[in-house]
């Protein structure tokens, strides 16, 4: 599962570290590089997610990950192939459609192996595929694109993922349900999705994680797809050296903020149940106040440091709202759960984050211009025939607007901590345990 989960996020990055050359060859703007790397990645994600995680209460869920991996990693070899805006929005609709039933799936199969009081430690140890998948997508998708072109860059990390999903379907073995949770094997269908709305309206908790995990991913997702273009832009990068620090950069604070957030609050949660919620409220708040500081250091190692801090910081929410979920609902809703967080997650984060930084980036950007920036500047650039003068405006602009939109876009965690703190108040009473 570390494996798959390092093929999902390696499938994301890759067009995270080349967005720059696909834009410029492909003369599309930042508004639609958000699109590309949001809505049309998010809508069958979130579409799918719930159907796949209804049927993950029924079916084999390792076979489910297996057919997942393989469609998102043939979706991502086809963009290679791309030749426009349209033909590469096929491929991230694909790779969105086949990420969808990833999480809800492993997050199940986790309930039913691991005990309450390990379930976030497990499934962190699983998401260090995370920064594992951004380094490993950053890296090989930057050198490839050094050596011969983006496009290769696709091909050399979709082909590994089909071989992947051939070892789940051959190697993983499915759990019972309820293992963990000493249930007996049940014949009789799981609850219907009216029992589970039912559920989730007694539990306030589950509503607010939810929430707060959702507004999360709203600026989580804008700055992590866009972080290599503003490191390329603002501090003047070439491809590989923007690729290279955004890998760095990610699966660092990815793995900090992840172990520190699961095991950190699973050891504060066995003297008060609250701390997985009260750590996610703390995170994203001090988050913030530090991306403030590094998206305007003037100095690249500066600005390094202070980007892994703020996202050390912000990660803390990440693992425990798994585990909370997980803890909150029966073994035979817990995929239900993990999919409606994945719903809102996705559309609302993944999908309109990129969307709304790529929009205040190109506004942000004509604005800082003195004359028609889209006119002037194709891409984000100027002709290559153009000035020397016109070159370092349309350069100074596009920088602008990238620094500008990010500085809007982390304030949403201020929103995202509010609601994990008002799901405290009520996580311990309407925990499974206390409910049975």
């Amino acid at each position: 599962m570390f494996l798959v989960c390092l093929f999902d996020f390696a499938d994301r990055a890759v067009f995270a570290v080349l967005a720059q050359p696909i834009k410029e060859e492909l003369l599309i703007t930042d508004f639609q590089i958000g699109l590309l790397q949001g809505l049309a990645f998010a809508l069958l994600y979130s579409g799918l997610g719930l159907p796949i995680a209804r049927i993950a209460e029924r079916r084999s869920r390792k076979n489910i990950i297996a057919i997942c991996t393989a469609i998102w990693s043939a979706a991502t070899t086809w963009c290679g192939f791309a030749t426009g805006f349209v033909s590469l929005a096929l491929g991230r609709i694909g790779v969105g459609m086949g990420e969808a039933g990833f999480l809800p799936a492993v997050n199940s199969m986790v309930g039913d192996q691991v005990q309450k009081n390990r379930r976030a430690s497990v499934m962190a140890l699983i998401m260090l595929g995370t920064p594992a998948g951004i380094l490993t997508g950053s890296l090989v998708g930057g050198y490839v694109a050094s050596i011969a072109s983006w496009r290769e860059g696709f091909f050399a990390l979709g082909i590994p993922g089909l071989l992947t999903a051939l070892a789940v379907w051959f190697f993983i073995r499915e759990p019972s349900r309820g293992l963990a949770d000493g249930a007996k094997p049940e014949r009789k269908p799981p609850p219907d999705f009216k029992a589970f709305l039912a559920t989730l309206k007694q539990k306030r908790a589950l509503v607010f994680v939810i929430l707060g995990g959702s507004t999360a991913g709203f600026g989580m997702t804008s700055i992590s797809q866009f972080l290599a273009v503003f490191l390329a832009r603002v501090h003047d990068l070439s491809i590989s050296e923007a690729a290279t620090y955004y890998g760095l950069i990610s699966a660092t604070f990815l793995t900090l903020g992840l172990l520190v957030g699961s095991f950190g609050t699973d050891f504060l949660a066995k003297r008060d149940a609250r701390w997985p919620a009260w750590g996610a409220a703390i995170g994203l708040l001090i988050a913030p106040f530090v991306y403030f500081a590094a998206f305007q250091a003037e100095s690249l190692m500066l600005a390094t440091v202070l980007l892994i801090v703020a996202g050390t910081m912000l990660l803390l929410f990440y693992a425990p709202t798994s585990g909370m979920i997980q803890n909150l609902l029966p073994p035979r809703m817990r995929a239900t759960g993990i999919a409606c967080f994945t719903l809102l997650y996705t559309l609302f984060g993944s999908g309109m984050g990129p969307a709304f930084v790529g929009f205040v980036s190109d506004r942000m950007s004509a604005r800082a211009y003195d004359g028609e920036f889209f006119a002037d500047c194709p891409g984000g650039v100027a002709p290559d025939n153009a000035s020397a003068a016109l070159q370092s405006a349309c350069e100074a602009a596009s920088a602008n607007g990238m620094q500008d939109a990010l500085l809007v876009a982390v304030c949403i965690f201020f929103v995202a901590s509010f609601f994990y703190w008002m799901a405290s108040r009520t996580l311990r009473e309407d925990s499974f345990e206390a409910a049975e």
